[in-house]
């Protein structure tokens, strides 16, 4: 009986793997194999258990970190990404112990912040996009290079 389990089990963990876009269950499948292997065996419930949630856990901890940095499975850049080194026009100064800040990327208007807590930039100035955390533009000062590309 237990074998059977194991089978449906990583059946199931499978089939979840492949109907969500990401890397969700693969790390149990692997966990319910090992198990399924020592059921065959005949080993007891309690081994099982404890393999599988043991091989589970190393798998999650120990692969999950590598995967996502070098397979990111369904992760589609985005244009933010491309903001990155762009001069930005300063429309409120930015000022990070005040908490205000607001600079045009390509006609947008973004919440901006200074990548240095104790830098500010005034209205009209120029910033470049050093980062992007959640929906702000991380920035440092610099010169214009040429108005055409804010």
């Amino acid at each position: 009986m237990a074998i059977m389990t194991w089978i449906i089990l990583l059946i199931i963990f499978l089939i979840v793997e492949l109907l969500t876009a990401g890397l969700t269950t693969i790390w149990f499948a692997g966990g319910a194999l090992v198990a399924l292997i020592l059921a065959a065996l005949g080993l007891s419930v309690a081994w099982q258990l404890a393999a599988f949630f043991v091989v589970s856990f190393l798998l999650l901890f120990f692969t999950r970190p590598f995967v996502l940095k070098y397979i990111k499975p369904g992760k589609e850049k985005t244009n933010y990404e491309g903001a990155i080194g762009k001069q930005v026009l300063v429309t409120e100064k930015i000022d990070n112990l005040q908490g205000t800040g607001t600079a045009d990327l390509e006609g947008l208007e973004w919440t901006a912040r200074m990548s240095d807590d104790r830098a500010t930039l005034e209205k009209g100035m120029f910033g470049e996009v050093v980062a992007v955390q959640g929906v702000k533009l991380i920035l440092k000062p610099v010169e214009p290079e040429e108005k055409e590309n804010v």
